[in-house]
């Protein structure tokens, strides 16, 4: 199944499951989070509206967003550094997050603002120490992020929050399609800036695949329904090339992971 988050004709919140170009809505469902509870059975309405023409929100309103990096042996090989035998992780927060569609904005305080490519996974299950053989049991379903980062505040210490959690800077969505129709360890990714291709993968290709990321942050804190892992982002990004690419006022983002979709957002100058 699909679901997505959007804007009602009232301006609130809603949940609906995706039907084709049908969005059939939840009744009494306004936002997947902690308290979700066994969204694919809930019944949705007979009638439907078209998904084009839908403000779309982020997907999910989680309550921890844990995000991995160096995750792609290309995009560890272009910083320089050596394979990581524990998975890099920093937080971002719900305000982080925008949904398909919303602008990217560039604060101006910084002049580095960067893309990133990633396969995001949403909890269903609430858990803690969850084995690694027994993770896809809390696996609700999977979105697509674009895990934006100010790279001239990522490097102004060892720690990466700085650069990593601006609110309203990182995408997701446009769609949550549930775990059962889909096999996280064999998805292409990609990343289009303005029609050029920038960033091109597969998801067999993850250094710590999806149970390994769902085992490690389980163990240091309770997963709950709603919590997304950004598994982490192949090589490509725009500050290891030669010249170095930001994102300017203007510039079109798109990514796309094979079935689930494409997350497009346009960029647009912080006020």
């Amino acid at each position: 199944m699909r679901f997505v988050a959007y804007q009602d004709e009232d301006g609130a919140g809603a949940i609906g499951r995706l039907d084709g170009t049908r969005v059939h809505r939840l009744p009494g469902v306004d936002r997947i989070d902690r308290a979700t509870r066994d969204l694919e059975n809930t019944p949705a309405a007979e009638t439907g509206v078209e998904l084009d023409g839908l403000t779309l929100l982020p997907v999910v309103r989680p309550e921890k967003v844990f995000c991995v990096g160096l995750n792609y042996r290309a995009h560890v090989e272009e910083t320089g550094r050596d394979l990581p035998d524990y998975p890099v992780l920093f937080p971002k927060f719900a305000s982080s997050l925008i949904g398909h569609g919303a602008p990217i904005t560039l604060p101006p305080e910084s002049s580095q603002v960067d893309y990133e490519a990633e396969l995001a996974v949403v909890i269903g299950k609430g858990g803690r120490r969850i084995p690694r053989d027994r993770a896809f049991e809390h696996v609700l379903g999977y979105t697509i992020a674009n895990d934006v980062t100010m790279r001239d505040f990522q490097y102004k210490t060892h720690q990466w929050m700085q650069g990593k959690a601006w609110d309203a800077s990182t995408p997701l969505g446009p769609v949550l399609v549930t775990a059962d129709e889909l096999d996280p360890g064999k998805l292409d990714i990609s990343l289009r800036l303005n029609g050029r291709e920038m960033q091109s993968s597969n998801t067999e290709r993850l250094i710590f695949d999806v149970p390994r990321l769902v085992e490690v942050t389980s163990q240091f804190t309770r997963l709950e329904p709603g919590d997304v892992i950004l598994t982490g982002t192949p090589g490509g990004v725009g500050y290891r090339r030669d010249p170095q690419v930001f994102l300017a006022g203007g510039d079109v983002v798109e990514v796309t992971i094979g079935g689930i979709g494409t997350l497009r957002n346009t960029v647009l100058a912080e006020a």
